[in-house]
């Protein structure tokens, strides 16, 4: 089977940086099996091809990156047609995918992966905060052959647009991201606690650091690793210092999964604090890595919660920080949140994930030939 996955980015050559890794591995497992294609959108602003994992990466280059990947999937498909049109994310994604399958007479399978159908106003966050974008989301989707997500809350948000989603989730790898059993933490070590995001508003960092200055007040001690790219120019380093918990907060910016794995191993609770989130990876990273998730109530933690994490209530300081520390403070409960989570992680890993992925592809390829 010729797939052509049409990606965003997160697809650099060195397989290490500026890359998403639930897209790496997808790439790989399909690759050992298919012949991948795979149009960035935004990876660089030079129009550059490389091989990625046994895949054939083409970056489009910008500006006008979706005109230039429409006619590069069409000269592609020249050279030797397509089966599968799938776009990771809808927006842009979605709209090549499906412009690109109803000219060209295949399938096209929109996955959300972000948030496309939400609007946060306070932060200019999500694709439905226009007319025109809400607009395009819903010719996008209606007009897909078959529409995916990751949980349940979008799948939920999918219904209320009156469309029939499915439900598959981007695992873990875990040929780079081994199983690792929760260890039981030592009494009189300080608490170890995690965070990785990005910096930016719909991570809600502010929010984190509330929480965090509340836990403070009540005496836990505690150091928290902040593992991301910093896109708000330092506010956030600022705001620990306004807060009084800038020495237990260390700020390491962006690293490779080989640096983020030893943080992980050495925390005690990941934290999330997001304010939207299809999944996120980093619940089932931290999971498989032996490590329970306190997070706000979107995306996997939702559907989780309260057996595989606790979850809080969006943007509350005041209900994350209680959280947290009933995590810290009852260890048998630690572990048993930490033992769930890892089971169902392990479940919906990378194999999972691709194996979802290729018995939809031939369900819609079977579907296109009986219908030509």
């Amino acid at each position: 089977m010729k797939i052509a996955l049409i990606v965003p980015g997160g697809v650099h050559r060195s397989g290490e940086y500026r890359v998403v890794p639930a897209i790496l591995a997808l790439i790989k497992r399909l690759a050992r099996r298919h012949r991948v294609e795979v149009f960035a959108l935004a990876q660089g602003r030079m129009r550059e091809d490389w091989q990625l994992l046994g895949a054939q990466v083409h970056n489009v280059g910008m500006p006008f990156s979706q005109p230039r990947a429409l006619r590069a999937i069409i000269k592609e498909h020249r050279i030797a047609p397509f089966d599968i049109l799938q776009a990771i994310w809808s927006g842009g994604c979605g709209l090549i995918a499906v412009g690109a399958g109803q000219m060209l007479g295949i399938p096209a399978f929109v996955h959300v992966a972000g948030g496309e159908l939400v609007a946060i106003d306070d932060i200019a966050y999500g694709g439905a905060r226009t007319w025109y974008r809400r607009a395009r989301e819903r010719l996008v989707l209606r007009t897909a052959t078959a529409v995916t997500s990751a949980s349940a809350p979008v799948l939920d948000e999918l219904t209320q647009l009156g469309i029939a989603g499915r439900r598959l989730a981007f695992g873990v790898d875990l040929e780079t991201w081994p199983r690792r059993e929760p260890v039981r933490r030592i009494p009189t070590e300080t608490s170890r606690l995690i965070h990785v995001a990005s910096l930016n508003p719909v991570k809600d960092q502010t929010m984190l650091l509330n929480a965090l200055a509340i836990l403070a007040r009540a005496q836990i001690a505690f150091h928290v690793d902040i593992v991301g790219e910093d896109t708000l120019g330092g506010r956030m380093q600022r705001l620990a210092e306004q807060l009084g918990i800038a020495p237990r907060v260390t700020f390491h910016g962006f690293l490779p999964q080989r640096q983020l794995r030893p943080l992980m191993e050495r925390a005690h609770v990941n934290l999330i604090s997001s304010r939207h989130e299809t999944g996120p990876l980093v619940l089932l990273e931290a999971a498989v890595a032996g490590v329970p998730t306190v997070g706000t109530h979107v995306g996997h933690i939702a559907e989780w919660a309260p057996q595989a994490a606790l979850s809080v209530p969006v943007s509350e300081a005041s209900r994350m920080a209680p959280a947290i520390g009933r995590l810290l403070n009852d260890e048998d409960l630690r572990l048993r949140i930490a033992a769930s989570a890892q089971r169902r992680a392990i479940v919906e890993d990378a194999d999972h994930t691709a194996a979802g992925f290729e018995r939809l592809y031939t369900e819609l390829s079977i579907r296109s030939v009986r219908s030509a």
